[in-house]
């Protein structure tokens, strides 16, 4: 590895030579000047790792020093060294962008340190990081194996979570490889977790359940309606926990975050399913018989969630909440900017639910579109688009101006998705639904051991689409592709953002309750 190249700017540069000689036995490279000119001129003339800097200095002094390095080199880190421990002195230098701010005397290990935080430090969180989850893998696979709840699955979810976004940021790829297989060994048995359960939850059998999407106002939102304060409940459609967290930093910038939970979406886990059962507090086949014509079947033409406001309104009549409410869905950004006027209007509203449609889009774009799926080849990647959209959206705006406000606030979603990659075969007939994920129809044909099949789709309150119909649904990041086209569609749909089946990304899904600051 090249030496490391420091540039010590100070008018009294002779009387620092011990600390020279010190950095230059620990192997690092220094070249010294006196004042602010020569070392701007030294600084366009050669390459540099750091600057030390010093504020008190004739002539140029060390912030306008400071602002020139900027201009040349703004990447460049520039440590500033003071006298003077004057407030005002501190604000000039770090508004200017230092790396780092020391004090006179300065001792050669303070030295050190700065520069092991400032250069060595992407080193040694990586070898810390990695170390850690070294340390943990063993025990997240022994929680994995043994008979989990699905409290203790939320859990482990959330840890693998944390080990996903933070070895993320290392450029370490067989530790990422090496969670990935733990992240699919924990899918695997979570599938078979939902599959020995799933049954008894939605029958409302026992009370060992969690919280599912036909319950989540009942059970989540209501308690948030109990005092004076507007709620607003802002639903992103298809946002899965990872990508949450990634969003929740830009969002404590201005709301404290009072809890993070977890619930778990009905199965299909798509729009269709799990959004009209979240309005509704029903489920599907309960929507069908007790409100049908707000509901539209796989075969039936038209939109599927058209009446989702309508369904809200019947819940909260059917629980006697005798409040003003609005429901606002947003799919264009044309549409996101008039909401972002139209919120004094809303505050009159005891609850407010808005639902924003962006992440689902992104999803399927990714499909759809080459660009995208450049943009966003894994996860990684996925996450950082969905950053990138919210930072500009007026879903943000509409947030800060709440931050304002005495209100309440929680984000949600409907479901999540999934990244597949090993593709399962299915026969079906010319009605069969094209979802990926899943599959109803009365002629299908699958190997029964990919699959999670449900023949009596009653059991699980889904609607028939014929008297034999049935429904089965991908595993983990299983996809679904006929045996005809098989090449095509294995190519075409491979490494694609997917929902409607069984995985800890698409049924785990977040609520999560803001206050502002």
């Amino acid at each position: 590895m090249d030496k490391i190249i420091i540039l010590w700017v100070d008018d009294e540069i002779d009387l620092l030579k011990p600390h020279i000689i010190f950095l230059t036995e620990k192997g690092y490279d220094v070249s010294t000047v006196n004042n602010g000119h020569d070392a701007i001129e030294i600084i366009k003339s050669k390459p540099f790792d750091i600057v030390f800097l010093d504020e008190q200095m004739p002539g140029l002094s060390g912030i306008e020093t400071l602002t020139r390095i900027k201009q040349i080199s703004p990447s460049l880190p520039v440590v500033m060294i003071t006298k003077s421990e004057e407030e005002s002195i501190m604000e000039d230098a770090i508004g200017s962008s230092i790396a780092d701010y020391l004090i006179k005397p300065v001792k050669p290990n303070q030295i050190l340190l700065c520069l092991k935080k400032n250069l060595e430090n992407k080193k040694l969180v990586s070898e810390k990081t990695t170390h850690q989850y070294q340390q943990e893998f063993r025990s997240i696979g022994m929680e994995i194996s043994n008979r989990l709840n699905f409290e203790e699955w939320t859990e482990v979810y959330k840890k693998l979570t944390y080990w996903e976004l933070k070895l993320g940021q290392l450029m370490d790829d067989g530790m990422n490889q090496v969670l990935k297989m733990q992240k699919d060994e924990a899918n695997q048995v979570f599938c078979k977790f939902v599959e020995r359960n799933y049954v008894e939850w939605i029958s409302g059998k026992g009370q060992d359940k969690p919280v599912q999407s036909h319950t989540l106002i009942k059970d989540k939102v209501f308690p948030l309606m109990n005092d004076n304060k507007p709620l607003f409940v802002i639903l992103i459609d298809n946002l899965r926990f990872d990508q949450w967290k990634v969003l929740q930093p830009i969002l404590e910038d201005y709301f404290r975050v009072e809890k993070e939970e977890i619930y778990y979406s009905i199965l299909p886990s798509v729009t269709q399913y799990a959004r009209n059962a979240l309005f509704a507090g029903l489920l599907p086949t309960e929507i069908e018989k007790k409100y049908p014509k707000f509901w539209v079947n796989e075969d039936e033409e038209g939109p599927k969630n058209n009446f989702e406001s309508e369904l809200l309104g019947e819940l909260l009549k059917r629980y006697g909440r005798d409040v003003k409410y609005s429901y606002y869905k947003v799919l264009n950004q044309t549409y996101g900017k008039k909401l972002v006027e139209l919120m004094p209007n809303l505050m009159v509203n005891k609850l407010n639910f808005i639902v924003y449609n962006f992440v689902d889009m992104l999803s399927h774009a990714r499909t759809e579109m080459e660009i995208i799926r450049e943009l966003a080849d894994d996860e990684k990647a996925y996450r950082s688009l969905t950053v990138s959209w919210f930072q500009h959206s007026p879903l943000i705006e509409i947030l800060k101006y709440l931050a304002e406000k005495d209100v309440n606030v929680a984000i949600t979603t409907d479901h999540g998705s999934i990244r597949v990659d090993n593709p399962v075969k299915i026969l079906g007939d010319r009605n069969t639904n094209t979802n990926l994920r899943y599959k109803t129809g009365r002629a299908l044909k699958y190997e029964h051991n990919e699959v999670f099949e449900v023949r009596n789709p009653a059991d699980v309150f889904l609607p028939r689409t014929s008297v034999n119909s049935s429904y089965v649904f991908c595993r983990s990041n299983d996809f679904f592709a006929y045996p005809n086209n098989f090449n095509y569609y294995v190519n075409y749909y491979k490494n694609t953002f997917q929902h409607g089946g069984i995985s800890m990304e698409e049924v785990m899904i977040p609520f999560v309750t803001l206050k502002p600051k």
